[in-house]
């Protein structure tokens, strides 16, 4: 036993939640920001501002036409794939195998692409690993080993895990339009959690596909999460930690919330409150990439999510319009109930001596 954890030590194999639920999880966003979403934004910037060279095709591969955006949206696999790769310290030729492994994976994957990406890249990954460094012909053999352990696993299970999913994220939409008020609860509170946790919200969004109201109830929780956080740590952490939290993350209050955890009832109360106001009463959706839906104002992603759902609905016609209750909502949803309920909450806390000064200051370090 003692041979193999050397043998696995020396490959820098690391068989663990945080390796592959929170490093790699969290480095499969970041190569869907890069590519999916920053083309998605790229297209609405395009398609808005009428620039041609970004809403007009400039590439046509097998008889398919590309924009600018629509070339970063195409290797969103990929990016996952070598995002993840890089997560779990992968040798540059096992890394860049997994280029090919990540188109694979994600084009087999349908519309549960990004989680057969994670679960194939992950094991691809580290099979590569075990081979990188064995032979004098690395570079022959280590390629071959990783792609073609890549694809074959792509062609096996990739199919069964993008259907799982996507099915997965489809009760969950079926269930928010079903029961609203209650799932509303339920998907802005977890998500919330889950986008403060050292996990990736919006790398769970993307790989269920969450659109629609429950997408909606997303941006809710994680809105509540970073601007609840944001507005009632001011007086501890002034402008900067306003903009840190409110538009970076807030992830950065997680060493305060283990020091101590009722710091974060004002923020998960307040995702409870926001998420079935957001589908009951202003029926917000993201039909816009599900990533969208927990990346909360990281960026203003989310809102820019919200509006490009908008522009979508009209162009196939299940929209009229944008109108000013969808503005009000967005807005309210997003930025003012957070930034009113979470604080007004936090001072009931503080009345019951359970958060004290201090508690919400943000390391320096």
């Amino acid at each position: 036993m003692s041979t193999f954890k050397a043998f696995l030590a020396k490959k820098d194999i690391e068989i663990s939640v945080k390796r592959y639920g929170i490093d790699a999880l969290g480095a499969m966003a970041q190569g869907l920001f890069c590519s999916l979403l920053i083309g998605t934004i790229i297209n609405t910037i395009g398609m808005l501002f009428h620039i041609g060279f970004l809403s007009e095709p400039i590439a046509t591969i097998g008889g398919v036409n590309y924009t600018v955006g629509g070339l970063a949206i195409a290797m969103s696999g990929p990016a996952m794939a070598v995002a993840i790769g890089k997560a779990l310290k992968c040798p540059p030729l096992v890394l860049f195998s997994l280029v090919t492994v990540g188109f694979a994976s994600n084009a087999l994957g349908g519309a549960g692409g990004p989680i057969a990406v994670l679960f194939v890249a992950i094991i691809t990954a580290e099979v590569g690993k075990i081979v990188a460094g064995s032979t004098k012909i690395d570079i022959l053999v280590t390629p071959l080993a990783t792609v073609g352990v890549g694809v074959f696993l792509s062609w096996l299970i990739a199919p069964a895990l993008g259907k799982a999913a996507s099915s997965v994220g489809g009760v969950i939409m079926w269930s928010t339009e079903l029961q609203p008020f209650l799932m509303g609860i339920v998907v802005s509170v977890v998500v919330g959690i889950a986008l403060t946790l050292p996990i990736s919200s919006a790398a769970i969004c993307a790989a269920l596909g969450l659109t629609g109201l429950a997408g909606g109830a997303a941006v809710a929780g994680c809105c509540a999460q970073m601007v609840g956080f944001a507005v009632m740590s001011f007086r501890e952490n002034k402008w900067g930690g306003l903009v840190s939290q409110g538009l970076g993350t807030s992830m950065l209050q997680m060493p305060n919330i283990i020091k101590n955890p009722r710091i974060w009832i004002a923020p998960i109360i307040t995702s409870a409150i926001t998420g079935p106001l957001a589908t009951c009463v202003f029926k917000l959706q993201m039909n816009g990439p599900a990533i969208d839906s927990g990346m909360g104002t990281c960026g203003l992603v989310g809102q820019i999510g919200v509006f490009q759902g908008w522009i979508n609905d009209i162009a196939n016609g299940s929209k009229a319009a944008i109108t000013v209750f969808d503005w009000v909502g967005l807005i309210l949803i997003s930025f003012v109930l957070p930034a009113v309920i979470a604080p007004v909450i936090n001072i009931i806390c503080r009345k019951f001596g359970w958060v004290k000064d201090g508690d919400l200051t943000l390391s320096k370090e």
